[in-house]
């Protein structure tokens, strides 16, 4: 169980990122939110924002994980840390949510990237190295493999940690995240799957 929940969180990290994705399947891996419709066997039937819907394909050895809140004081020097966030006019970049990973999924994606949350949207995940706190909120210094970066994370963004869920938390209605790599028009197979529980919303 341990093995299986610390690859599930490996995997998350993977996810965030989508590039060892692309690497691992020579696809280029894409990120799937939206409600779960159905799930039935193996197939993952989800209605996007977007307005379509589409079906996703869930192998048995992919694991389902899910978050549960932490604080933003949880981030402390040394933590591994995952950082959305929007770059505005002024070059800053304002986190719209963090996740704190646990030590098992420390170096994992480990960098920053271009995200899917609009224009001068990314993704960091790194190391922090100092941090300062302001009335905006916490200013977090993040160190990675070839670079550094600067982001104010505020007060009121969602601070969440990753934890194992499983396939019964699949259930109609509720929201998911997943990384997957395309088969076909309108099918998919998922890498990285998360799902809401607890009133806990994936939001990333």
């Amino acid at each position: 169980m341990l093995n299986h929940c610390k690859m599930a969180l490996l995997l998350a990290a993977v996810g965030f990122s989508g590039l060892s994705f692309a690497q691992m399947h020579g696809a280029k891996p894409e990120r799937i939110r939206g409600d779960i419709v159905s799930f039935k066997g193996e197939t993952l039937t989800v209605h996007r924002a977007s307005g379509d819907t589409v079906l996703i394909d869930v192998k048995p050895e992919i694991g389902v994980s899910s978050f549960k809140p932490a604080m933003l004081s949880d981030a402390k020097v040394g933590s591994y840390v995952g950082t959305p966030a929007i770059t505005g006019s002024d070059g800053k970049m304002t986190a719209t949510s963090m996740i704190v990973f646990p030590e098992a999924a420390r170096g994992t994606a480990e960098g920053h990237f271009p995200y899917d949350f609009g224009p001068n949207s990314t993704m960091t995940n790194a190391n922090v190295v100092s941090m300062v706190t302001g009335a905006a909120g916490r200013e977090l210094h993040l160190s990675y493999k070839g670079g550094t970066s600067t982001v104010t994370v505020p007060e009121n963004v969602p601070v969440v940690t990753p934890v194992p869920a499983s396939k019964d938390d699949l259930t109609v209605g509720k929201k998911v995240f997943a990384v997957v790599t395309p088969l076909d028009k309108g099918v998919y197979e998922a890498q990285v799957l998360f799902v809401e529980k607890d009133g806990i919303v994936p939001a990333f």
